[in-house]
């Protein structure tokens, strides 16, 4: 079977450029998880965009599976983007890489509408420690592996306030992502307050 991590860092660097640095994070009895930083920039200033690397080696299996198959299941990688020099966001490297450790060391599908909670601040000062996954698609293209195996999916994060977290949970993440919407949320901003919930 191909190692399927080299196609994904390529897929990566077109879709983002280069990145300027790179950590790797092993947790016992798991793959090693790298994080890897990409620098770009939009018509409202400098962007700087954190995508996991590893979290796709394996497919990620159904916890109530007997046996997780080796081949068939879905796959992802992580990619969080934020606005830069605002806050200490660098620190995110080791939360992100847990998170996409997750699925091998919890056992989680990791899916679009699902909320992953660090339990501790995303980095230094952060008002957020969970994130709601996002539809894939938009940044990064899903990259088509042979069959058998199922395509990569590049999931977007989107940082959440523990009061967002509550409400989510309640309301469900399409709720929440329209109430961000009706209030012109930037959800790049990592130093931002929690969205008017009432």
């Amino acid at each position: 079977m191909a190692d399927v991590l080299p196609l994904v860092e390529a897929r990566l660097r077109s879709a983002l450029g280069d990145p300027d640095a790179r950590a790797a994070v092993t947790f016992l009895g798991t793959d090693r998880v790298e994080v890897l930083r990409f620098r770009d920039s939009d018509a409202e200033g400098a962007l700087v965009r954190y995508a996991t690397l590893g979290m796709s080696a394996q497919p990620m299996a159904d916890p109530t599976a007997v046996v997780a198959d080796p081949v068939k299941g879905p796959r992802a990688e992580l990619v969080l983007s934020v606005r830069a020099g605002l806050a200490d966001t660098d620190k995110v490297l080791r939360p992100l890489a847990v998170l996409g450790a997750s699925p091998q060391v919890e056992g989680v599908v990791v899916a679009p509408g699902a909320s992953l909670d660090v339990g501790e601040a995303l980095w230094p000062g952060a008002p957020f420690t969970s994130v709601l996954v996002a539809e894939p698609g938009g940044l990064v293209a899903d990259l088509e592996l042979d069959e058998p195996l199922d395509p990569v999916r590049f999931l977007p994060l989107l940082p959440m306030t523990p009061n967002e977290a509550a409400w989510k949970r309640v309301h469900g993440a399409q709720a929440l992502q329209e109430r961000w919407l009706t209030h012109g949320t930037d959800l790049r901003d990592p130093s931002r307050t929690s969205v008017p919930l009432e």
